[in-house]
């Protein structure tokens, strides 16, 4: 969904395109870098050890749309940011003869861990303000560091940070608490806090260990995951887009997914598209609103298998006495 400003913005298409990619110098191989996904994956590029990726970049404006317009001296930047260490880089491109704008923005492996997120922003002086955003790339590119295979979909993103001390100050005032749920990007963030529980992150890491250690593995999991598909399943339907029948429509990404897996344990018995009008109705509207949240509780420990994990959790816990009274 586009992003609504008061004053003009660009209507045409405004696109960014990574067209070489180059490690310490060298070139990246062909099957690291993908236009379809929009995403380049690094690890185990032939190189083990390296420093700085370049990212070879090109951006298409609507350029007689950007000439007659209000705008004055527009810029085109790319920004490649990261949430898991907060780095972020921006470039500005350059406006070439054939129209298109080109560039290149450096990633330094020394400031990144994870997948860091190649966007596109237009800005230019409008009404003597300078800096104001006029367009934007729809689709980011990403770019991941534990990848082998340059595929865009995750299905949720884990983020180790240390809520009290670490860079992320919107995490600060959460520092109790050993996760939080972030669902406002394009991928789910669960940020584990390495600060509130010491050795959880350990144990969650961990493959073997003892009977204990396990349960505890297998349950605080569960939990996460819980957590996880309650607050994507209410971001996913909070802010639904409405035809000229005022009917709700799917989402798209991940929210389309999470909305066709959740929504028939919420509202058992109905089309999906029934199903959608009547979640959009109660949310809206407010009535039944509060009483389905037990559904929306129950569907979201069906996704996390918590009830089987309980179970487990039970069995194990009480085989010890159940082998001594025999």
């Amino acid at each position: 969904m586009k992003a609504a400003f008061p004053y003009p913005t660009l209507f045409g298409n405004v696109s960014l395109d990574v067209t070489a990619v180059t490690v310490d110098g060298a070139e990246l191989p062909y099957s690291h870098v993908s236009k379809v996904e929009q995403t380049v994956a690094l690890h185990q590029a032939g190189r083990e050890k390296w420093d700085v990726t370049t990212l070879h970049l090109t951006a298409k404006l609507p350029e007689q749309e950007l000439s007659a317009g209000p705008w004055i001296d527009p810029v085109c930047l790319a920004v490649l940011t990261e949430k898991a260490t907060n780095a972020r880089s921006t470039t500005r491109l350059a406006p070439d003869r054939d129209g298109t704008w080109r560039g290149r923005i450096d990633l330094a492996q020394a400031r990144h861990l994870n997948r860091a997120t190649l966007a596109l922003t237009v800005i230019a002086t409008l009404d003597d303000m300078p800096g104001r955003v006029i367009g934007a790339a729809e689709r980011h590119w990403f770019v991941d560091l534990k990848a082998t295979t340059p595929v865009r979909q995750r299905d949720i993103e884990i983020v180790e940070v240390d809520f009290r001390e670490g860079p992320h100050e919107e995490l600060r005032p959460f520092k109790e608490s050993p996760w939080v749920v972030d669902t406002t990007g394009e991928i789910p963030t669960v940020y584990l806090n390495t600060g509130a529980v010491e050795g959880l992150v350990d144990v969650l890491h961990s493959t073997g260990g003892s009977p204990e250690e396990k349960i505890l593995r297998e349950m605080t999991a569960s939990q996460i995951a819980q957590d996880a598909w309650t607050a994507m399943f209410h971001t996913a339907i909070s802010d639904l887009d409405l035809d000229d029948d005022s009917a709700p429509q799917m989402p798209s990404g991940w929210r389309e997914a999470v909305v066709r897996m959740m929504l028939p344990d919420v509202l058992p018995g109905r089309q999906l598209t029934d199903a959608l009008y009547d979640i959009n109705e109660r949310r809206t509207k407010g009535f039944g609103w509060s009483e389905l949240q037990t559904s929306v509780q129950y569907a979201a420990g069906r996704r996390s298998q918590l009830t089987k994990k309980l179970t487990n959790a039970v069995r194990s816990i009480y085989r010890p006495d159940r082998s001594g009274e025999r």
